[in-house]
């Protein structure tokens, strides 16, 4: 069964970076599809951005040329680079691995973006 563990997440001041980390188990990472979602309360998991297991890659446009997603199949992980963020960028962080029958969630990593 696989399973997502995601970190990195955290308190930073507007204008900073992180980067999030996504590590998967099983055998099934480098033919999937990755993706990272956000939710703040009372709304939507949206998401964010996400990368092909061709590594082709798409960003919403609020986070265009701010954030990158990333992933390193022998390491069966997935990144998102954080830049120049901002407050409205405070949500909890959740990544989905999508195979032909399979949506996983990990359980999610809390960015909070304040001075």
């Amino acid at each position: 069964q696989v399973q997502l563990v995601e970190s990195g997440g955290g308190l930073v001041q507007p204008g900073g970076s992180l980067r999030l980390s996504c590590a998967a188990s099983g055998s099934i990472f480098s033919i999937s599809a990755m993706g990272w979602y956000r939710q703040t309360p009372g709304k939507e998991r949206d998401l964010v951005a996400d990368i092909s297991r061709y590594g082709s890659t798409y960003y919403v446009d609020s986070v265009k040329g701010r954030f990158t997603i990333s992933r390193d199949n022998a390491q069966n992980t997935v990144y998102l680079q954080m830049n120049n963020l901002k407050p409205e960028d405070t949500a909890v962080y959740y990544c989905k691995l999508s195979v032909t029958g399979v949506e996983v969630w990990g359980q999610g990593t809390l960015v909070t973006v304040s001075s």
